[in-house]
């Protein structure tokens, strides 16, 4: 008797949203709460937490009928087997425009094409209404329609530029990988991510922001002071114009080895008057890479990443499990997304294990910050990012276990006082 694979994994899905959705409706309604924490009274404006309440809410209603929407057509397009009717559908296409759809490559990346024209199609309507109406109605959006339509065409040019080669380079390994299938699919995809952070914020991001030299001046003094303290390579310090698309705040750096950058958003520079506030912001991402944040972090992606294709190559073979998806042929691709599809409460919880990880690296990185002496200044400019980004002030204690990367700013704030009082 053959197992059910795919009634399976529907079931998976359908288990693990109404998991999800239980803990979005707990979220909600600590996001109805009419005060704000004791840690955060007197500390948080009663206008600002109103406003965050507002926008919090908002998105939560957005969030509740977009994963509803999505769990709906995902689960429809495995169980009524629209998954391999497009397969069918893409070689259909090929023959008509009189190329070969026995060349798997051709194929898959003609299935591709439909794919994104459907995402882009399904898609469009959320990102329109989350941009254009809860973004603008809170003051956020600073996009015209003109813009959003530039980048989208933008993104769909680069997905035809890049998709094609490494679509290629995948199927042709999987095909010639022989019993080291695994290693060589981890070993293009390390490359590849090395390749890829070597050339997005050098040829990609341009694409999409300015990039300018932070000025001279005392700011710009401070950070490389701090850098150069700490032994930092920075070789480029930089301000992205992030306030044409919207008012959120953001800084980050990135770079290999001798060759660092930092990248503040020019709202973060308008946001925080104090320039000791930005710095010390500036003193939280250096505590990740002195702290080796970065590369535990990449690390850990690598090895999940062999373990991930070591567990693909033992079910690529499986007719059973194609058939079980309605494919008479086992396409490369297809079995990876099936795969993708077999492995999803690992997944969940995987990046559950990782969003612990990562919460830790940002209580280890503050307390980084403030062995330096910034915990003065941490402080104020978590809560002024918190205020003008309307972040949520009550979160309910298993959906941010759950799901944030980042502690909450009550969390953080309570843990910065506890190290500055130690280092007192």
């Amino acid at each position: 008797m053959a197992i059910p694979y795919m009634e399976t994994v529907v079931g998976f899905m359908i288990v693990m949203y109404i998991f999800e959705t239980y803990l979005d409706m707990r979220q909600h309604s600590a996001l109805k709460l009419p005060s704000l924490p004791k840690t955060l009274v007197g500390v948080i404006s009663q206008e600002k937490f109103e406003k965050s309440r507002a926008y919090s809410l908002d998105k939560s209603h957005f969030h509740f009928v977009h994963e509803f929407v999505t769990i709906l057509m995902d689960s429809a397009m495995l169980f009524f087997g629209i998954l391999p009717w497009f397969w069918k559908l893409s070689g259909g296409f090929l023959s008509m425009v009189g190329l070969d759809p026995e060349n798997e490559i051709l194929h898959t990346l003609s299935f591709l094409a439909g794919v994104m024209i459907w995402s882009q199609i399904t898609d469009l309507p959320f990102s329109l209404y989350s941009t254009f109406v809860i973004e603008s109605r809170h003051g956020f959006n600073k996009q015209t329609i003109w813009m959003f339509f530039r980048d989208m065409v933008k993104g769909i040019l680069l997905s035809v530029v890049l998709a094609p080669p490494i679509v290629a380079a995948i199927i042709v390994i999987v095909q010639k990988g022989g019993p080291y299938l695994a290693i060589y699919l981890w070993a293009f995809m390390f490359i590849l991510s090395l390749v890829m952070m070597t050339i997005y914020p050098v040829l990609i991001a341009p694409l999409f922001n300015k990039f300018t030299p932070l000025p001279d001046g005392d700011l710009r003094g401070k950070i490389e002071k701090l850098a150069s303290s700490l032994k930092f390579p920075l070789t480029k310090l930089f301000v992205v114009d992030g306030s044409t698309r919207s008012s959120h705040s953001n800084a980050y750096m990135y770079g290999f080895f001798k060759n660092k950058r930092i990248v503040l958003y020019d709202t973060l520079i308008h946001q925080c008057k104090n320039e000791d506030e930005i710095v010390a912001v500036i003193a939280h991402e250096l505590g990740h890479w002195k702290l080796n944040h970065t590369t535990y972090s990449f690390i850990a992606v690598q090895i999940l990443t062999l373990l991930q294709f070591g567990g693909y190559t033992l079910v690529r073979n499986s007719t059973d499990l194609f058939r079980s998806f309605g494919f008479d042929t086992q396409p490369v691709l297809i079995g990876l997304i099936i795969f993708q599809h077999t492995v999803i409460p690992l997944q969940h919880l995987v990046s559950f294990g990782l969003n612990l990880v990562s919460r830790a690296f940002e209580f280890q990185a503050d307390a980084f910050a403030v062995k330096l002496g910034y915990a003065k200044d941490l402080r104020p400019a978590l809560v002024k990012l918190q205020e003008e980004n309307l972040s949520a002030m009550n979160t309910d204690p298993l959906y941010s276990a759950y799901h944030y990367s980042h502690p909450p700013l009550v969390e953080r704030l309570r843990a910065i006082d506890g190290q500055d009082k130690k280092t007192d």
